[in-house]
Protein backbone atom coordinates (compact mmCIF):
# COMPACT_ATOMS: atom_id res chain seq x y z
CA UNK A 1 0.00 0.00 0.00
CA UNK A 2 1.00 3.66 -0.50
CA UNK A 3 0.23 5.64 3.21
CA UNK A 4 0.17 8.73 3.78
CA UNK A 5 0.48 9.73 7.58
CA UNK A 6 -0.83 12.09 9.69
CA UNK A 7 1.23 13.54 12.06
CA UNK A 8 5.26 13.49 12.54
CA UNK A 9 4.94 12.41 16.43
CA UNK A 10 5.77 9.65 18.30
CA UNK A 11 2.88 7.43 16.41
CA UNK A 12 3.11 8.51 13.26
CA UNK A 13 6.93 7.74 13.40
CA UNK A 14 6.05 4.03 14.53
CA UNK A 15 3.42 3.69 11.61
CA UNK A 16 6.15 4.92 9.14
CA UNK A 17 8.58 2.28 10.45
CA UNK A 18 6.30 -0.67 10.84
CA UNK A 19 4.33 -0.02 7.56
CA UNK A 20 7.48 0.20 5.37
CA UNK A 21 8.96 -2.85 7.33
CA UNK A 22 6.09 -5.06 5.62
CA UNK A 23 7.08 -3.55 2.73
CA UNK A 24 4.42 -0.46 1.92
CA UNK A 25 5.19 2.42 1.11
CA UNK A 26 4.74 5.63 3.12
CA UNK A 27 4.02 8.79 0.66
CA UNK A 28 4.85 11.57 3.79
CA UNK A 29 4.01 12.36 6.91
CA UNK A 30 2.10 15.09 7.26
CA UNK A 31 0.94 17.72 10.39
CA UNK A 32 -1.44 20.93 10.56
CA UNK A 33 1.38 23.17 10.85
CA UNK A 34 2.85 22.62 7.42
CA UNK A 35 0.66 21.02 4.59
CA UNK A 36 2.93 22.33 1.48
CA UNK A 37 4.21 18.70 1.23
CA UNK A 38 0.67 17.58 0.07
CA UNK A 39 0.96 19.58 -3.10
CA UNK A 40 3.67 17.45 -4.77
CA UNK A 41 2.94 14.09 -2.94
CA UNK A 42 1.73 11.11 -4.56
CA UNK A 43 -2.15 10.55 -3.83
CA UNK A 44 -1.77 7.76 -1.51
CA UNK A 45 -3.73 4.47 -1.55
CA UNK A 46 -4.75 4.81 2.11
CA UNK A 47 -4.38 7.78 5.02
CA UNK A 48 -4.28 7.07 8.63
CA UNK A 49 -3.82 9.57 11.29
CA UNK A 50 -3.29 9.06 15.01
CA UNK A 51 -2.18 12.11 16.04
CA UNK A 52 -4.12 14.79 17.22
CA UNK A 53 -7.91 16.47 16.12
CA UNK A 54 -6.19 19.77 14.62
CA UNK A 55 -5.10 17.41 11.74
CA UNK A 56 -8.69 16.74 11.08
CA UNK A 57 -9.52 19.62 8.74
CA UNK A 58 -6.65 18.53 6.32
CA UNK A 59 -7.62 15.07 6.21
CA UNK A 60 -10.83 15.46 5.63
CA UNK A 61 -10.36 18.21 3.02
CA UNK A 62 -7.64 15.97 0.86
CA UNK A 63 -9.49 12.70 1.66
CA UNK A 64 -12.86 14.30 -0.89
CA UNK A 65 -10.80 15.85 -3.08
CA UNK A 66 -8.29 13.04 -3.84
CA UNK A 67 -11.36 10.34 -2.99
CA UNK A 68 -8.92 8.87 -0.46
CA UNK A 69 -9.75 6.17 1.88
CA UNK A 70 -8.88 7.20 5.76
CA UNK A 71 -8.07 5.53 9.02
CA UNK A 72 -8.66 7.74 11.97
CA UNK A 73 -7.77 6.45 14.85
CA UNK A 74 -7.22 10.13 17.13
CA UNK A 75 -9.09 10.27 20.23
CA UNK A 76 -10.20 13.15 22.07
CA UNK A 77 -13.28 14.04 19.63
CA UNK A 78 -15.85 16.57 19.88
CA UNK A 79 -19.04 16.17 18.77
CA UNK A 80 -18.40 18.07 16.19
CA UNK A 81 -15.45 16.48 14.76
CA UNK A 82 -17.56 12.95 14.85
CA UNK A 83 -20.07 14.24 12.83
CA UNK A 84 -17.68 15.77 10.69
CA UNK A 85 -16.25 11.78 10.16
CA UNK A 86 -19.59 10.80 9.28
CA UNK A 87 -19.64 13.45 6.70
CA UNK A 88 -16.76 12.04 5.28
CA UNK A 89 -17.49 8.61 5.44
CA UNK A 90 -20.50 9.73 2.99
CA UNK A 91 -17.81 10.09 0.35
CA UNK A 92 -14.99 7.93 1.24
CA UNK A 93 -14.34 4.51 3.18
CA UNK A 94 -13.50 5.79 6.92
CA UNK A 95 -11.99 3.44 9.48
CA UNK A 96 -12.55 5.02 12.76
CA UNK A 97 -11.92 3.30 16.21
CA UNK A 98 -10.83 4.15 19.15
CA UNK A 99 -8.38 1.26 19.79
CA UNK A 100 -6.82 -0.85 16.97
CA UNK A 101 -6.09 -3.77 19.10
CA UNK A 102 -7.51 -7.22 18.46
CA UNK A 103 -7.47 -7.74 22.13
CA UNK A 104 -9.23 -4.90 23.17
CA UNK A 105 -11.95 -5.59 20.77
CA UNK A 106 -12.38 -9.16 22.23
CA UNK A 107 -12.43 -6.62 25.94
CA UNK A 108 -15.67 -4.81 24.35
CA UNK A 109 -17.37 -8.19 23.47
CA UNK A 110 -16.30 -9.75 27.02
CA UNK A 111 -17.60 -6.60 28.77
CA UNK A 112 -20.70 -6.31 26.37
CA UNK A 113 -21.60 -9.82 27.80
CA UNK A 114 -20.81 -9.27 31.15
CA UNK A 115 -22.71 -5.98 31.97
CA UNK A 116 -26.25 -7.97 30.76
CA UNK A 117 -25.49 -10.32 33.12
CA UNK A 118 -24.21 -8.71 36.19
CA UNK A 119 -25.35 -4.68 36.17
CA UNK A 120 -28.44 -5.12 38.63
CA UNK A 121 -26.62 -6.97 41.01
CA UNK A 122 -23.31 -6.10 40.81
CA UNK A 123 -21.16 -2.17 40.98
CA UNK A 124 -19.29 -1.79 37.76
CA UNK A 125 -16.14 0.67 38.08
CA UNK A 126 -13.73 1.31 35.24
CA UNK A 127 -10.17 2.59 35.34
CA UNK A 128 -7.76 3.13 32.93
CA UNK A 129 -3.83 3.66 32.94
CA UNK A 130 -1.61 5.40 30.22
CA UNK A 131 1.83 7.04 29.90
CA UNK A 132 2.45 11.07 31.17
CA UNK A 133 2.14 12.26 27.56
CA UNK A 134 -1.16 11.04 26.95
CA UNK A 135 -3.52 14.86 26.47
CA UNK A 136 -7.02 13.05 26.66
CA UNK A 137 -8.79 11.63 29.80
CA UNK A 138 -10.72 9.30 30.09
CA UNK A 139 -9.37 7.70 27.52
CA UNK A 140 -10.87 7.04 24.17
CA UNK A 141 -11.55 3.26 24.79
CA UNK A 142 -12.42 3.80 28.02
CA UNK A 143 -15.12 5.90 26.42
CA UNK A 144 -16.27 3.07 24.21
CA UNK A 145 -16.21 0.91 27.40
CA UNK A 146 -18.70 3.38 28.81
CA UNK A 147 -20.75 3.06 26.34
CA UNK A 148 -20.75 -0.69 26.09
CA UNK A 149 -21.47 -0.64 30.22
CA UNK A 150 -24.19 1.73 29.95
CA UNK A 151 -26.04 1.37 26.44
CA UNK A 152 -29.40 1.45 28.40
CA UNK A 153 -28.74 5.00 30.03
CA UNK A 154 -29.40 4.28 33.15
CA UNK A 155 -26.19 4.81 35.13
CA UNK A 156 -24.54 8.13 35.56
CA UNK A 157 -20.80 8.04 35.06
CA UNK A 158 -18.81 9.45 37.66
CA UNK A 159 -14.89 10.58 36.77
CA UNK A 160 -13.64 10.13 39.81
CA UNK A 161 -14.04 10.41 43.55
CA UNK A 162 -13.34 13.36 46.12
CA UNK A 163 -15.17 14.44 49.68
CA UNK A 164 -17.83 13.11 51.07
CA UNK A 165 -19.53 11.31 48.38
CA UNK A 166 -22.55 9.76 50.13
CA UNK A 167 -23.20 6.06 49.58
CA UNK A 168 -23.16 4.70 46.21
CA UNK A 169 -26.00 5.17 43.88
CA UNK A 170 -26.97 3.81 40.50
CA UNK A 171 -23.56 4.86 38.68
CA UNK A 172 -20.38 3.61 37.19
CA UNK A 173 -16.78 4.87 38.32
CA UNK A 174 -14.20 5.79 35.72
CA UNK A 175 -11.09 6.74 37.27
CA UNK A 176 -7.69 8.03 35.05
CA UNK A 177 -3.92 7.07 35.86
CA UNK A 178 -1.46 8.77 34.04
CA UNK A 179 2.09 7.88 34.76
CA UNK A 180 5.94 6.42 33.07
CA UNK A 181 5.44 4.80 29.63
CA UNK A 182 2.52 2.80 29.79
CA UNK A 183 0.90 1.69 26.53
CA UNK A 184 -2.48 1.18 27.85
CA UNK A 185 -4.15 -0.61 30.60
CA UNK A 186 -7.96 -0.60 30.57
CA UNK A 187 -9.87 -2.86 33.50
CA UNK A 188 -13.31 -2.96 34.62
CA UNK A 189 -14.72 -4.41 37.95
CA UNK A 190 -17.59 -6.00 39.19
CA UNK A 191 -18.26 -5.95 42.91
CA UNK A 192 -20.86 -8.39 44.45
CA UNK A 193 -21.64 -9.43 48.07
CA UNK A 194 -18.57 -11.31 48.64
CA UNK A 195 -17.10 -11.61 45.22
CA UNK A 196 -15.51 -9.59 42.54
CA UNK A 197 -15.58 -10.04 39.08
CA UNK A 198 -12.61 -8.07 37.10
CA UNK A 199 -11.63 -8.16 32.64
CA UNK A 200 -8.67 -6.74 32.27
CA UNK A 201 -6.36 -5.80 28.95
CA UNK A 202 -3.06 -4.18 28.89
CA UNK A 203 -0.71 -3.67 25.89
CA UNK A 204 2.69 -3.47 26.70
CA UNK A 205 3.81 -1.93 23.20
CA UNK A 206 2.07 0.76 21.18
CA UNK A 207 2.94 -1.49 18.07
CA UNK A 208 -0.21 -3.47 18.71
CA UNK A 209 -2.09 -0.58 17.51
CA UNK A 210 0.07 0.27 15.05
CA UNK A 211 -0.54 -3.61 13.30
CA UNK A 212 -4.07 -3.27 13.70
CA UNK A 213 -4.26 -0.10 11.65
CA UNK A 214 -2.25 -1.34 8.93
CA UNK A 215 -4.42 -4.20 9.04
CA UNK A 216 -7.80 -1.85 9.04
CA UNK A 217 -6.29 0.12 6.17
CA UNK A 218 -5.65 -3.23 3.52
CA UNK A 219 -9.51 -3.51 4.66
CA UNK A 220 -10.52 -0.85 3.70
CA UNK A 221 -9.26 0.03 0.38
CA UNK A 222 -11.49 -2.70 -1.00
CA UNK A 223 -14.39 -1.10 0.32
CA UNK A 224 -17.36 1.13 -0.50
CA UNK A 225 -18.01 4.75 0.85
CA UNK A 226 -19.16 4.09 4.85
CA UNK A 227 -17.93 3.84 8.04
CA UNK A 228 -16.40 1.22 9.39
CA UNK A 229 -15.19 -0.74 12.42
CA UNK A 230 -13.56 -3.39 14.74
CA UNK A 231 -16.84 -5.31 14.26
CA UNK A 232 -15.74 -5.32 10.73
CA UNK A 233 -11.95 -6.19 10.46
CA UNK A 234 -12.82 -8.84 13.11
CA UNK A 235 -15.75 -10.52 11.62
Amino acid sequence: MKILIGGTGKMGSLIKDTAQAGGNIVTGMVDAFDLSPLDTMEIPDVLIDFSHRDNLGWIVDYAVKNHVPVVYGTTGLTEQDHNELQKLSEQVPVFYSTNFSYGVAVLNDLVRRATALLKDNYDMELVETHHNEKKDAPSGTAKTLLSIMNESGEFTPVYGRQGDVGARGKEIGVHSLRGGTEAGEHTVHYFGNNETITISHRATNRVIFVNGALKAADYLIKQSAGMYGMKDLIG
